[in-house]
């Protein structure tokens, strides 16, 4: 008869340690979540992960990656997208990840900057009317809306898309 090489405890113990490496192995191949932005409107509302965001050891976003984040045909590819009449309020949320450490934010409908940079993690813009085109045409049926965050140094490092839609 031949006597095992380790006791039961002994193999326990081992098949323990095993898992608890293989969990840590995996845990640290995964990447931390971007921090989430909210937008809503009346009782609706949305929240996204930034769509562009700084990676590896980027200290900044470069100007055409920006560029390509703000841009109709990739930024808003995707983006989710909420309801919304003229004159309504809308309201924007951060998490406290994106005013930490002297970091601020700004958000922009289309063309047109709401507000001032906020080191805030709300802000709230009542009877806001993005689709208005001063006489100028039709109103557009959809209007983006960004949301980026900024460095200390004001450098854009992330930006987060969302579709506002004109509700009839």
């Amino acid at each position: 008869m031949t006597a095992p090489l380790f006791s039961g405890r002994a193999r326990r113990s081992v098949a323990a340690l095993g898992a608890v490496s293989a969990g840590l192995l995996v845990l640290s191949a995964c990447d931390k979540p971007t921090p989430l932005a909210t937008v809503t409107v009346g009782s609706s509302s949305v929240s996204a992960q930034a769509a562009c965001r700084l990676q590896g050891s980027e200290k900044e976003l470069s100007e055409a990656r920006v560029q390509e984040c703000l841009s109709d045909e990739k930024g808003t590819e995707g983006a989710k997208t909420i309801d919304y009449t003229a004159g309504e309020t809308l309201r924007l949320g951060v998490e406290p990840d994106v005013v930490e450490d002297g970091k601020k934010w700004l958000a922009a409908v289309g063309t047109q900057r709401l507000g001032d940079l906020s080191t805030n993690t709300y802000q709230s813009f009542p009877g806001l009317n993005p689709f208005s085109t001063g006489g100028q045409g039709a109103a557009p049926e959809a209007q983006p809306l960004h949301i980026i965050e900024l460095s200390k140094a004001g450098k854009p490092t992330s930006v987060w898309t969302f579709n506002l839609k004109l509700k009839k």
